[in-house]
């Protein structure tokens, strides 16, 4: 008895499909009734040379050659990144990171003016975001389900990880609320807050003003990519695609595209069953302490951490070709618009 758009929107449809493989269960789960049989997906994709940073981006052209950016319908193709030297891609990879935080330096610096930092403050930036320190950034919408401030469950522990003198990481925030979304609005103002206190401060930051130009930096240089939803809630999600396909490796919960793209070698999984914020934040603490930070802080006498290089050639090869919008593109077109019911 009550007008639905979505309905309508399906009853006008020749085909409904969710927007990975667990959104089209949950679309058939939530609509069969409506579209007169199961629902189906066509994960979504990124436009992998936008999002692919400049000194990555020369690595991929010596093991695909110059025309690499039209390689989105070949994954075989991009199976060669894993001859790479593992330098090579250290480098280039620190080179982007390095271009980051210059960046972040930046726009700290305005950010702590407008809020009127004293001159001793503004000039502790200069020593803030060490190239060598293990670097996880949490950048995109504040919904609540995708629960922003999962990771400070348990301030106790992550003062510890984030503090060990061996293997020390710091947190990039960053994000907007939808205006109406107060809950969204207070996640903000929590993590704004905890940023500056002083158990976490110079370990953990928040930056205003989200933007293109901000998310192309971060994913072109952070060391991991964290996504935390509450699931099912997440329909899909792209940045972390955008990220992979820079070598970044992600950490996150297997809702949305991850429990497609998630290997045993390309990143980290947890959360594919929800119990508890509780219970996922541990797993999280987990991870961090006996799985990310070791294979981070295990480099060779060369200065290269080769575990997590491999890894990082990993996320590459097996994001950038499947989760292109060339592939995507592909498959709407042979699989509902030519070919659709």
């Amino acid at each position: 008895g009550i007008f639905d758009l979505g309905a309508l929107a399906i009853r006008l449809s020749r085909s409904t499909n969710g927007v990975s493989a667990r959104h089209g269960a949950v679309v058939t789960r939530d609509w069969e009734h409506v579209i007169g049989g199961p629902g189906t997906s066509v994960t979504n994709g990124v436009h992998i040379p936008t999002w692919v940073g400049g000194a990555i981006g020369r690595r991929i052209a010596e093991a695909l050659g110059p025309e690499w950016t039209e390689k989105g319908l070949q994954p075989e193709e991009w199976e060669q990144v894993r001859d790479l030297d593992d330098l090579s891609i250290w480098e280039a990879h620190q080179s982007q990171k390095e271009r980051l935080f210059r960046h972040l330096r930046r726009r700290l610096r305005l950010q702590l003016a407008r809020h009127g930092a004293s001159p001793g403050e503004l000039r502790k930036i200069t020593t803030m975001f060490p190239v060598d320190r293990l670097t996880i950034v949490f950048a995109r919408r504040f919904a609540t389900y995708k629960r922003a401030d999962l990771i400070f469950h348990d301030l106790g522990r992550l003062s510890w990880l984030l503090t060990n003198p061996k293997r020390p990481i710091q947190l990039i925030f960053t994000g907007k609320a939808h205006p109406a979304d107060n809950m969204g609005k207070d996640q903000i103002r929590r993590v704004s807050d905890l940023a500056k206190s002083p158990e976490l401060a110079g370990h953990v930051f928040f930056f205003e003003d989200y933007d293109m130009e901000l998310a192309r930096y971060l994913v072109g240089g952070a060391d991991v990519w964290l996504n935390n939803p509450r699931p099912p809630m997440e329909a899909s999600g792209t940045s972390g695609m955008k990220a992979a396909a820079n070598g970044v490796l992600n950490l996150s919960v297997t809702d949305g595209w991850w429990g497609e793209g998630h290997t045993d070698r390309n990143g980290w999984a947890f959360g594919e069953h929800f119990e508890s914020d509780a219970a996922d934040a541990t797993k999280l603490y987990d991870l961090l302490e006996h799985e990310v930070a070791p294979l981070y802080y295990d480099v060779g006498d060369d200065g290269v951490p080769h575990g997590w290089v491999e890894r990082m050639k990993e996320a590459i090869v097996t994001v950038a070709a499947p989760f292109s919008t060339e592939r995507m593109v592909a498959e709407y077109t042979s699989r509902l618009y030519v070919d659709g019911d």
